[in-house]
C-alpha cells in the first residue's frame, strides 16, 4: 500500500504491464458501457503512444522509442467501439521484416546489420543516424487533415476512421527545418504555427513555422508553409531541447530552457555506440529565456525575459491583457526527467521503483507575467507587474532584459497529488484568451494516477482517482449548447496493471468532475502520450 511521508512515497504499485507490447485490434470491437455516456458526444477519441517495445531479442531502452500504436474510441448514441493499429511507418516495417531493431530511435541505437561484412559494419558507424518516422507522440491537424507526429521531420497523414496511414510527409521538403514539435498551435482561422530546428553551416537555429489554413487541392499537405522567424541559440553548438511552445493572440512564445543538446555528441552517437538521448543534458547554471515573436510581422522582440533554470514540456495557455502577456505552463526545477523515462525504470518494482520516483522533481503549474511595453524609458529594478492579486514579479534589470519570477497556479493541496502534467483547456474557446479552468493528470507515480480540474479563480481543485488505476491525458469536449467554459465532458483512457484487460474509457462531467459513465475495453492497452477528439456529424 502506497504511503506518503514528508513528500516521499513508499510502496508504489508496479506498473510494468502498462509498458508491455500488445497486439493491435484492427477491426472495431464493442465495449461494455456502465453508467451513461451522453448521446450528444459523437466522434472519435484518437490516442497515440508506444505499443511495441521489442523486435525479436532486441529491446528498446526508452519509453519514447516504442512503435507507435494508434487508438480510436468511436463514440455515438451512448455506445463506444475500440480499434487500434500500429502505424505502418518505415521504421515499423523494416524492424518487422528483419525481426530486430533496424532503425535507431531517441534512446536506442540500432546495431549494425549482422548480414553485412566486417568492413560494411565498420563504415556504417560513420554514417549519420537517419531520422525515424515512428510518429508516436500525438495526433495533430493541418488544413483539416489528421497527422501523427513525433519530433523529427517525418509525419504520417492518417485516416481518423480506419487509422490507416495515407502518406508520409517530410517537413524538410516544404520548409528548411530538420524537425517539428508534436504540439502545434492553431489560430481561429485554421492557421497553424509550429517550431523546428535547422542545422547549417552557421550552427543551429530555432525556427517558427506558419502553415496556411487552406488546401490548394486534395493532395495538399504542408504546401505554403513558411518560416516566420528564426532565433539564434545562446550557444549554437548546444541549442535547447524543447517539446512545445506557447502562443497568445499576437505572439509566439519560444521557451529556451537549459535542457541542452550537445550537437557533437548527437552527430557522433553512432560512432560512439550511444543513443541520441545521451547527447541531451541539463545545465542548471543557465537561465530559462522567453522569446516573443510577433505573429503579424515575424519580428522577435529585442526584450528577453529571463527566469531561473526551469524545464517545461507542456504549456497550459498564454493570453494578453492590460499590456501584459500571461504565460501559464507546467514547470519543474529540474530537467532530468527525459532521461529518467527508461523502460527499465518504468518496469521496476518495490524499493527500486520508489527510489526512481522519489528522486524525480515534481511538475507544477505556474504563471509568468511578461510586460509588453518595455522600452529604454522603463524604470529599472522595480516590479512592473501592476495586475491586482498577482504575485508574479517582473523587473527590468538591463537593456532589453527583464527578470521574471513566477506565481503558483495552485494551492498546497496539489502537493498531495504529486503535481500536474498533461495539461488541457477548452482549447477551441479559450486558447490565447483569458480562461478559468484547466485539467491534467496528478502524478503520484511515474505515470498519471489521478485526474485534476484546476480553478484559477480561487486555485481550488477537483479530483477523480481510483486506487490502482492510471488515467491518461484528459481531453475536454464541449457540449453543443455550452455557455460556460467548463460545460462538457472530460474523456480519459484509464488503465490498471493489476487485472488483465481492465482498461476503460472514462467520461466525467467537466463541471462537477463526477463520473457519468465508462466503457470497458476487453483488450490491454499500454500507457500512451497524447490524443485529440475528432467530432463527426
Amino acid at each position: 500500500m502506497e504511503q506518503r511521508a514528508s513528500g516521499v512515497l513508499k510502496g508504489l504499485e508496479c506498473i510494468a504491464p502498462l509498458v508491455r507490447s500488445v497486439e493491435e485490434t484492427l477491426e472495431p470491437i464493442p465495449t461494455a458501457v456502465q453508467g451513461t455516456i451522453p448521446s450528444w458526444i459523437r466522434g472519435n477519441l484518437l490516442r497515440n503512444g508506444p505499443g511495441k517495445f521489442e523486435f525479436g531479442n532486441t529491446h528498446y531502452n526508452h519509453w519514447f522509442d516504442g512503435m507507435a500504436l494508434l487508438h480510436q474510441f468511436k463514440i455515438q448514441e451512448g455506445e463506444v467501439t475500440y480499434r487500434s493499429r500500429f502505424l505502418q511507418s518505415d521504421s515499423y516495417r523494416k524492424n518487422s521484416e528483419k525481426d530486430r531493431i533496424m532503425v535507431s530511435e531517441f534512446g536506442t541505437l540500432a546495431l549494425p546489420d549482422p548480414c553485412q561484412n566486417f568492413f560494411q559494419r565498420f563504415l556504417s558507424r560513420f554514417e549519420m543516424i537517419k531520422p525515424t518516422d515512428n510518429a508516436s507522440v500525438s495526433f495533430v491537424k493541418y488544413k483539416g487533415d489528421y497527422y501523427v507526429s513525433t519530433e523529427t521531420n517525418l509525419m504520417h497523414k492518417v485516416d481518423p476512421e480506419t487509422l490507416a496511414s495515407i502518406e508520409k510527409v517530410d517537413w524538410s521538403k516544404f520548409v528548411a527545418v530538420n524537425g517539428a514539435t508534436a504540439h502545434p498551435h492553431c489560430d481561429p482561422d485554421g492557421t497553424v504555427y509550429n517550431m523546428g530546428n535547422s542545422y547549417g553551416s552557421k550552427g543551429a537555429l530555432y525556427n517558427i513555422v506558419r502553415v496556411p489554413p487552406e488546401k490548394k487541392d486534395s493532395t495538399d499537405s504542408l504546401q505554403g508553409a513558411t518560416v516566420l522567424c528564426s532565433i539564434m541559440p545562446a550557444n549554437k553548438s548546444h541549442p535547447s531541447y524543447y517539446h512545445s511552445f506557447a502562443m497568445s493572440e499576437n505572439y509566439v512564445v519560444f521557451i529556451e530552457q537549459p535542457i541542452k543538446m550537445d550537437l557533437l555528441k548527437i552527430v557522433t552517437c553512432k560512432l560512439r555506440g550511444k543513443g541520441l538521448s545521451e547527447g541531451i543534458y541539463w545545465d542548471p547554471k543557465q537561465d530559462t529565456v522567453f522569446h516573443l515573436v510577433d505573429k503579424k510581422t515575424g519580428q522577435a522582440s529585442s526584450v528577453r525575459y529571463h527566469t531561473k533554470a526551469i524545464s517545461t514540456f507542456h504549456q497550459i495557455n498564454a493570453f494578453e491583457e492590460d499590456g501584459f502577456l500571461m504565460l501559464d505552463m507546467c514547470c519543474s526545477e529540474d530537467g532530468q526527467a527525459i532521461n529518467n523515462y527508461l523502460i527499465q525504470n518504468l518496469r521496476k518494482s518495490g524499493d527500486a521503483l520508489d527510489q526512481v520516483y522519489n528522486e524525480m522533481t515534481r511538475v507544477f503549474p505556474r504563471r509568468f507575467v511578461l510586460p509588453l511595453g518595455v522600452t529604454s524609458d522603463t524604470q529599472s529594478n522595480q516590479n512592473l507587474n501592476t495586475r491586482p492579486d498577482s504575485l508574479a514579479t517582473c523587473l527590468k534589470t538591463g537593456q532589453d532584459k527583464v527578470l521574471c519570477q513566477h506565481e503558483d497556479l495552485h494551492g498546497d493541496d496539489l502537493l498531495d497529488y504529486g503535481g500536474l502534467e498533461f495539461p488541457q483547456i477548452n482549447y477551441g474557446q479559450n486558447n490565447t484568451r483569458p480562461y478559468r479552468y484547466f485539467y491534467g493528470c496528478g502524478f503520484r507515480h511515474l505515470v498519471g494516477d489521478s485526474l485534476l480540474k484546476m480553478d484559477l479563480k480561487d486555485k481550488s481543485l477537483k479530483v477523480w482517482q481510483q486506487q490502482g488505476f492510471y488515467p491518461s491525458e484528459p481531453v475536454f469536449v464541449p457540449s453543443p449548447d455550452a455557455v460556460d467554459e467548463d460545460q462538457g465532458v472530460i474523456l480519459s483512457v484509464v488503465l490498471t496493471p493489476s487485472q488483465d484487460k481492465g482498461t476503460f474509457l472514462l467520461v466525467l462531467d467537466a463541471q462537477t468532475f463526477e463520473e457519468l459513465g465508462r466503457a470497458n475495453v476487453p483488450v490491454n492497452i499500454p500507457y500512451g502520450f497524447h490524443g485529440t477528439f475528432n467530432p463527426t456529424a
